[in-house]
């Protein structure tokens, strides 16, 4: 086994859930769990039980899956998430559990229980020692870290800050405490374009940190207070809010790719990971409203480098549609920044062998 071998399985460009699974289960048996997970093994699977509203997010029925095949080798699985920076009901652990079984992440239809790693209010954390360019040491939700052995379950999709989340952003921004949040997010200062705001006070009402407020009759940021968190400009709906998106994703795409490595140090041979490559939007599963894909379902990829699973899932959307997902959703932003830092510090490798099955 080879470190940057991935697998694909196909899928049409509509797929029913029965197609989904029929093509995991042949991505799960083709992958080595059985070298990986040990019995007893406590195994976090993180996902994301996407926003409310959200729909497109990965079925329970595929997590399921990954469930028993998790305790066929009898490893002990639990799923896994943390809570975000910005207000809505995944924003601490209570009502983030609430509303992922809302969303049919329950024991009964998965099979396992729902641990938060970053415990109550997202505070619960392990700051370990990384060989990162930017960050020597970061802060990683403490269960993350306590876990045996992690499968990342992750739907890729466009990202306002990225150009894509996939792997790496499930991985650096998912597995972070909310102090490791902040500091990935630290880089990006919104401002108001004073011409566009309407004052409809929804940044306002939404803002974690008060940092936004009235003055001459449109909102106002104040830099100093505020977190960069971008929920000001999720809930905008005139695009008054901006970025300087130029630097600013490359800095918080680098973040992203540290915070990555901290998660896996210590158990990278302990890692399974796989992407789904069906429903993907422009907007990722943070976002609280329904959305339309932007591209027709390809396939699931699995491997053991997310690194070369990121790259080949940009490499599958380009090779099907012309564009990869970056491109189709962002196409201001360039997703190569977090694959190039994150082969730069070690994390992986871009360079991979595809096997399609």
């Amino acid at each position: 086994m080879d470190t940057n071998d991935l697998f694909f399985r196909k899928l049409p460009p509509v797929s029913s859930i029965a197609e989904r699974r029929q093509a995991l289960a042949i991505i799960l048996e083709q992958l080595d769990f059985e070298r990986i997970i040990k019995p007893l093994d406590k195994v976090a699977i993180k996902t994301h039980f996407g926003d409310v509203n959200n729909t497109t997010h990965i079925s329970p029925a595929l997590v399921k899956m990954v469930v028993e095949k998790i305790e066929s080798c009898q490893g002990l699985p639990f799923l896994t998430e943390t809570s975000t920076l910005y207000s809505g009901p995944r924003n601490n652990a209570v009502t983030h559990l609430q509303h992922a079984y809302s969303h049919g992440f329950t024991y009964e239809q998965v099979g396992a229980p729902i641990i938060m790693a970053d415990g109550l209010l997202g505070n619960s954390e392990i700051e370990v020692a990384i060989p990162g360019i930017l960050y020597k040491k970061v802060k990683i939700a403490r269960d993350a870290i306590l876990a045996d052995s992690l499968v990342l379950l992750s739907h890729p999709t466009g990202h306002l800050a990225t150009g894509i989340g996939a792997a790496l952003k499930n991985l650096g921004m998912g597995l972070s405490s909310r102090k490791g949040k902040l500091q990935q997010h630290s880089s990006i200062k919104p401002y108001i374009n004073n011409s566009k705001c309407t004052f409809c006070e929804q940044c306002l009402k939404w803002c974690p940190e008060q940092a936004i407020i009235p003055r001459e009759g449109v909102a106002f940021i104040i830099s100093e207070k505020c977190s960069g968190c971008g929920e000001c400009l999720a809930v905008c709906k005139f695009n008054a809010v901006k970025y300087n998106w130029g630097v600013q994703s490359e800095d918080i795409q680098q973040r992203i790719a540290e915070y990555a490595l901290g998660a896996v140090i210590g158990k990278r041979e302990k890692c399974v990971f796989i992407n789904v490559l069906a429903d993907m939007t422009r907007q990722c599963d943070c976002m609280n409203i329904k959305q339309k894909p932007v591209i027709g379902d390809i396939g699931i990829l699995g491997g053991y480098d997310p690194v070369a699973l990121d790259q080949a899932t940009l490499d599958l959307t380009r090779r099907n549609t012309g564009k990869d997902l970056g491109a189709m959703s962002f196409p201001e932003l360039d997703p190569n920044v977090q694959l190039s830092h994150a082969e730069k510090i070690g994390l992986g490798k871009r360079k991979y062998k595809l096997t399609e099955l």
